[in-house]
């Protein structure tokens, strides 16, 4: 690499095509060989070259001679050095070395041509031996050559006064350079030439057709620097003619104002003023648009501005300000509505009818934002839709998951380059109309970043008492968000910021028990799969134990989503049969599911029943439904430690330290025969893959460590739920649906609940409570009686 070009005019008597100079080079030396793969270094050039490997550093310092001297030999990177072998090289002195960060800069001085005669060594540490080269006389008294190193002195003066890319300093030492052969190449070395071109000239020997050569490569770049000058001369003639056009057309928009004619001088302007108008806007938003239209009237139509101007004011006048829904409420259709879309749910279907029976009586009022939260696959987004066929109004979804800039939800600045409006106001104008059911989904679903909170940006659109005036950032003007139906989703209620949460009314959406769910099949699930497969109801037919196979053995949720996968597998299957020709309709039993599907996984899981010390059946509540988690304790001998395992979160921890505390302080009562100083016990909760947390395990913790420490047996089919303090209290906890739906379908017969979650029980379906004897404790001492055999 070549960098610092600087040309020593000063020593033009010395120059190479002085024939009286010296070589300063015994015909027997070999100095170093330096390759150069950027430029070409000429006789009288000073250059530095970049060495970035240390072997190469060292090997030339060690090699170089008194006379610091070397060979350059200009190359191609692929090339190999041997090859150089009998060509022109220049014959260079090391003036210097430079240290840089990532190598060594050689700072040598171009000599004289030398015809490389000899290689020796190898890479990289390449020797070589030189021969100075002499180049032919220029004949002095030639007219002819005469004139030619005048044209090209004068050719190069004009090149230089003209093009931008070379020197300013280079016009001086034009008048310096006397002889042609220094003149020839201080040319070459400074003229923007192809590597090759510049080869060619270094291996030119005769000086008069260098220059000839020179006069040509100067000619071309006079004719490129010539057109490089047309050009800008164009460009400033164009801008000079558009500062005119633009002074010209505000004159006349100035005589357009005196005579009145000028609100309709522009057809952009006046399309827009007249969407604007009869858009609906109110008078105070209406005068800040004014202002904006304003203002593209006065732009030239071929500025940036204009264009962003108009697509801001296309989106202001898209929306619907003033366009609303033909409402008309009809709570009995609601309730059909409802019913035929969604099996049970009658809680929720309750709610919503009262909801809707409040906007009947107050079509103005502001209603509740309604949040149902539950497992996936019950139900939650369809609920949406059928809110919105129930109102008839339009239905729009907005999914929030993993959503976590700001400007999602408010929209960017127009300051931006590609800003837009935000995902609320964008639903807004596709629903084209201000009172929209607009779902906000899997909202407990967002996070933040340096780009902000959604969640904060969230606050204004769901209080009714502030999103009458939502301002969009990209917008920038108020829009009355109060007449909207918000209806959002979520799986649980723990990742929501409570100042959201506070502004929402919170509707639970249980998972379905296993007769909920072959009802659901057979209503819905089968009847669309059938016709989503190509088939009709008189192609399949199904048994009703091989549904409830499939419930019971292929699917764990609590909602319907993967037993719909299931079933369509189980069509598609016979569905392929009828496509081959095969048969023309097909019958699915017991033995069908299992050839579609495989063998059963045997995903429903049941207790043992088996009295067991140390062993008790917990329920848990998940975001995908409810669980049995089978706590279990063993001890031995040790320092009176206690060993949590099974991934427990540290609300989970502490719920065991307080059940041992709780255990040990009642040890008497009891009747413990363990001596806690010197026995260390453990407490595990399968799986040990997937993540725990939460306090509601307390009472079972409680229950496994006073079985395992007083070798009383606990017994199989009862199931418990409850958060223990250390007083002994059992205290209420959440999600008591899903995990008594979980206890039935391990086949559980009794559940130990908290006293404060029995106003629950009437809410639970009614195939739980007449599965299940559920039972109200107070204390742990209450626990114990029921749950450990005596």
């Amino acid at each position: 690499m070549m960098n610092n070009t600087n040309y020593r005019f000063d020593r033009e008597t010395s120059n190479p095509s002085d024939s009286n100079r010296p070589s300063g080079m015994s015909p027997q030396q070999a100095v170093p060989l330096l390759p150069v793969h950027e430029g070409v270094l000429f006789p009288g050039m000073t250059v530095g070259i970049h060495l970035d490997e240390k072997q190469k550093v060292d090997v030339l310092q060690s090699n170089l001679p008194e006379s610091r001297e070397v060979l350059v030999v200009s190359m191609d990177p692929e090339d190999n050095l041997p090859a150089h072998s009998g060509k022109l090289v220049t014959r260079a002195r090391v003036i210097r070395f430079n240290r840089v960060d990532n190598g060594l800069m050689v700072v040598v001085e171009g000599l004289s041509r030398n015809r490389l005669d000899e290689i020796r060594g190898s890479d990289p540490g390449y020797t070589g031996m030189g021969s100075r080269v002499v180049e032919s006389s220029a004949p002095a008294e030639d007219e002819y050559w005469q004139a030619a190193q005048r044209n090209l002195r004068q050719a190069a003066k004009s090149l230089v006064s003209t093009a931008t890319d070379i020197p300013d300093q280079v016009a001086s030492m034009l008048e310096h350079l006397k002889k042609p052969g220094a003149l020839t190449d201080f040319l070459a070395a400074n003229l923007p030439l192809p590597k090759e071109n510049k080869l060619a000239l270094l291996n030119e020997l005769n000086i008069v057709r260098r220059v000839d050569r020179l006069q040509s490569a100067v000619d071309e770049q006079l004719r490129i620097a010539s057109l490089q000058e047309k050009l800008r001369e164009n460009v400033q003639s164009e801008l000079s003619d558009a500062q005119r056009r633009a002074y010209l057309r505000e004159q006349m928009r100035a005589i357009q104002k005196e005579l009145g004619e000028g609100d309709e001088a522009d057809d952009t302007v006046r399309e827009l003023r007249e969407k604007l108008e009869t858009a609906g806007i109110p008078e105070q938003t209406y005068e800040q648009v004014q202002r904006e239209l304003d203002r593209l009237q006065r732009l030239p139509a071929a500025s940036a501005d204009y264009a962003s101007t108009v697509d801001y004011l296309e989106t202001v006048a898209a929306l619907p300000w003033a366009k609303r829904s033909d409402e008309q409420i009809d709570l009995s259709a609601a309730a059909e509505v409802l019913d035929s879309d969604h099996y049970g749910l009658e809680k929720v279907k309750r709610r919503l009818l009262e909801y809707l029976a409040v906007r009947k009586l107050n079509p103005d009022g502001r209603g509740p934002i309604l949040c149902l939260v539950g497992p996936p696959g019950v139900g939650k987004t369809s609920l949406g839709q059928s809110v919105a066929n129930a109102l008839g109004r339009e239905f729009v979804r907005v999914a929030l998951g993993g959503v976590r800039d700001e400007a999602e939800i408010r929209g960017h600045r127009r300051t931006y380059v590609g800003s837009m409006m935000g995902r609320i106001m964008t639903e807004i104008k596709r629903a084209g109309t201000r009172d929209p059911v607009m779902m906000l989904d899997e909202i407990d679903k967002m996070g933040s970043d340096l780009r902000g909170d959604p969640a904060s940006a969230l606050l204004e659109v769901l209080d009714p008492a502030q999103n009458q005036a939502f301002v969009d950032h990209y917008l920038n003007l108020p829009f009355d968000l109060s007449q909207v139906v918000f209806v959002t989703t979520a799986n649980v209620l723990d990742t929501i910021p409570p100042p959201l949460r506070d502004r929402m009314e919170i509707i639970s959406l249980s998972g379905y028990t296993p007769t909920e769910k072959r009802e659901i099949a057979t209503r819905y699930l089968l009847t669309r799969q059938q016709s989503a497969n190509g088939l009709n109801n008189t192609q399949v037919s199904w048994d009703d134990d091989a549904i409830e196979y499939v419930i019971s053995q292929y699917t764990k949720e609590a909602g319907v989503r993967l037993l719909e996968q299931k079933l369509a597998s189980v069509i598609r299957y016979g569905a392929a049969r009828v496509a081959r020709g095969e048969t023309d309709s097909f019958h699915i039993s017991k033995a069908t599911v299992e050839q579609a599907l495989g063998a059963a996984a045997g995903i429903a899981e049941t207790v043992n029943a088996t009295p067991r010390i140390g062993v008790v059946n917990g329920l848990a509540y998940t975001p995908v439904g409810g669980e049995v988690l089978p706590i279990e304790a063993v001890q031995y001998s040790g320092t009176g430690a206690l060993r949590l395992t099974g991934q427990l979160g540290k609300v989970m921890q502490e719920s065991a330290q307080t059940a041992e505390s709780v255990v040990k302080s009642r040890a008497e009562a009891l009747s413990a025969t363990t001596d806690f100083a010197i026995t260390d016990t453990h407490l595990h909760v399968p799986a040990g893959a997937i993540p725990k947390d939460g306090p509601s395990a307390g009472v079972a913790m409680f229950v496994a460590l006073a079985s395992l420490h007083s070798g009383r047996k606990v017994k199989g089919d009862i199931g418990m739920t409850g958060e223990v303090n250390l007083r002994g209290d059992v205290m209420p906890i959440g999600g008591l649906a899903e995990k008594t739906l979980a206890a039935m379908a391990a086949g559980i017969s009794k559940v130990l609940i908290p006293r404060g979650n029995e106003k629950d029980i009437p809410e639970l379906p009614p195939e739980v409570r007449a599965s299940l004897e559920i039972v109200p404790v107070d204390t742990v001492d209450q626990v114990i009686e029921m749950a450990l055999a005596n």
